[in-house]
């Protein structure tokens, strides 16, 4: 696989980083790791995402469904008591209309995940499990294959500023491997804080870790970076981040990770063409594209695609599923797998 794609590099290392992570030691039995890609806040969003989590909490959070839990409704599952109570009694006072909660514990009732009842004229909910707290740590990896000055400048004050908030607990930077005796990312100003992760995804697992991260505060109040001076390396604008806005984020990305994995990159392709397949690279299997002879990006792989040829019709009614052809099936490959990496269930 050439390192020339970022994306294909990008779904490597996620690959690499569920079967191999810590890249430095062996994963503690009682520890899962799930992999995720493209996951962050409106401010940041970073390429691979890792969350570390007790076993025992997380078949506790599977009793909650696969679907990620959104801000409304972990306030609900968090706060709902044990006994009925009236909602407005049992959730804690928001700062927006009390008919957003409401509609937050409709929906909850509705994904089985709590209980309610009319009462009175009034609608009263308890909760059926404890909402476990699962995370112990996350993750954030920022993949540069071709990692040239310019590429280089430009991300260290991204890393800068993962560092100052610490949203995460390790922030990585993971490239390609060259020939050089030494790495040319380590030639580079980043922060001294970001670990750096040299990754070869056509080897066999092949990585090595060139830089160990310094663990950030991640349970601490936090800066968040908005804007720096243009050649000024010490003036910069900051906003306060405190720690519970900092605990909502974590467990928001936690969520989404335990939902997405890092294999729906499907979604955003076109697997319906009848030149997309699947091929192993390493020990990863790719999206390849038959018609360009390559692994193609997700930009790349869309409608407006001049190799674009819907499958035939006949692909979907003779010997495949009624559900539909190859495209369909490579989106339940890749479901299934999904599952099966889910940890907890």
């Amino acid at each position: 696989m050439s390192p020339d794609s970022e994306f294909v590099f990008e779904l490597g290392v996620c690959g690499w980083a569920e079967r191999n992570w810590p890249p430095d030691g062996d994963l503690d039995p009682d520890t899962a790791a799930i992999v995720a890609r493209q996951l962050g806040t409106r401010y940041r969003r970073w390429d691979t995402v890792i969350i570390k989590a007790d076993r025992e909490a997380l078949a506790q959070r599977a009793r909650f469904g696969t679907r990620a839990l959104d801000s409304d409704l972990l306030r609900v599952v968090e706060n709902a008591p044990e006994s009925w109570t009236w909602y407005r009694d049992a959730l804690p006072e928001p700062d927006f209309p009390w008919r957003y909660v409401r509609e937050a514990v409709h929906r909850a009732a509705g994904r089985g995940i709590v209980e309610t009842r009319r009462q009175n004229n009034r609608i009263e909910l308890r909760r059926k499990w404890r909402y476990p707290n699962w995370i112990e740590r996350i993750v954030a990896i920022e993949n540069k294959p071709d990692l040239d000055a310019s590429a280089a400048r430009a991300l260290a004050g991204q890393i800068e500023r993962d560092v100052a908030l610490a949203l995460c607990d390790e922030v990585w930077v993971a490239t390609a491997s060259t020939e050089h005796s030494i790495e040319p990312v380590l030639l580079e100003d980043f922060p001294v804080e970001a670990g750096v992760l040299v990754v070869d995804t056509d080897a066999d697992d092949a990585a090595s870790v060139a830089w160990h991260p310094r663990t950030l505060a991640a349970a601490e109040a936090g800066t968040r970076i908005t804007d720096r001076a243009s050649g000024d390396e010490g003036a910069a604008t900051v906003e306060f981040a405190d720690p519970d806005w900092k605990a909502e984020k974590r467990l928001a990305i936690a969520e989404r990770a335990y939902e997405r994995g890092w294999r729906s990159y499907a979604d955003t392709m076109r697997p319906d063409c009848r030149h997309f397949e699947l091929r192993e690279s390493g020990r990863t299997a790719l999206p390849w594209c038959a018609a360009k002879e390559k692994h193609q990006s997700a930009a790349e792989c869309a409608g407006s695609c001049p190799k674009f040829e819907p499958e035939p019709p006949t692909w979907r009614s003779h010997g495949w599923p009624i559900e539909g052809g190859p495209g369909k099936a490579i989106q339940r490959l890749l479901d299934d797998r999904r599952e099966r990496q889910r940890p907890g269930e």
